[in-house]
């Protein structure tokens, strides 16, 4: 079993992902370039944080034409899972696998810090190692993690139970404290916090292990 974790020039947490996989859960990585189009081999995929295209037009805009991410999209049409972390989060949205948009954060600054989060939904492909209304910790680090969309993708959100991860002290203005959304069949998510950075109980805690390992099928 082998997780992609895919490249785009200006990302800088995809070396963090391949060390909390293999180095802390020994799951096999693979790095894939945004410029292939091949995933063979994998069994599931990251989208990593970062800033990949430098930000330019809007976060994760430029990267949603990649070649890569055609094979990525009908990687999670046939139900592979696919997961996109902060920058990741904002590539799917702009790929149209995630509903929605990220928008500059409400004070305007960049926001690195830990994070109580409230899981709303644990019945989805990634979040099943947690119980319903459980809190956690992960850690943030972005600029542009306010989650906003139309009322009428926000009652559906709600109606399919797509809403899976709250900010118990909202630190962005996301729309009713969103830190996570998945797709209607659950095996898309995205979320701003790092579950990456919290795996370590010596660098930040273990509470994103459980998130992880839910590749280790």
């Amino acid at each position: 079993m082998t997780i992609g974790i895919v490249v785009f020039p200006g990302s800088n947490c995809d070396r963090d992902l391949a060390w909390a996989l293999e180095g802390i859960l020994n799951i096999p990585t693979r790095f894939l370039w945004h410029e292939n189009t091949s995933i063979d081999g994998v069994k599931g995929i990251i989208l990593p944080g970062g800033f990949s295209y430098g930000d330019y037009l809007r976060c994760g805009a430029l990267a949603s034409f990649a070649p890569l991410l055609n094979e990525v999209k009908d990687f999670a049409d046939t139900g592979g899972p696919v997961l996109g972390i902060c920058n990741g989060f904002q590539i799917l949205t702009e790929l149209g696998l995630l509903p929605g948009a990220l928008t500059k954060n409400q004070n305007l600054h960049f926001i690195c810090e830990p994070c109580e989060l409230l899981v709303n939904e644990a019945s989805n492909t990634f979040l099943n190692g947690y119980a319903k209304n459980e809190l956690i910790n992960l850690p943030i680090a972005h600029g542009e993690g306010k989650y906003h969309c139309d009322l009428d993708t926000f009652d559906d959100l709600q109606q399919n139970n797509q809403i899976a991860l709250s900010y118990s002290h909202n630190p962005n203005g996301s729309l009713a404290d969103i830190a996570g959304i998945c797709n209607k069949k659950g095996n898309v998510l995205g979320l701003m916090p790092h579950p990456e950075r919290a795996c370590d109980p010596i660098l930040g805690g273990i509470d994103g292990q459980r998130l992880l390992k839910t590749f280790m099928g």
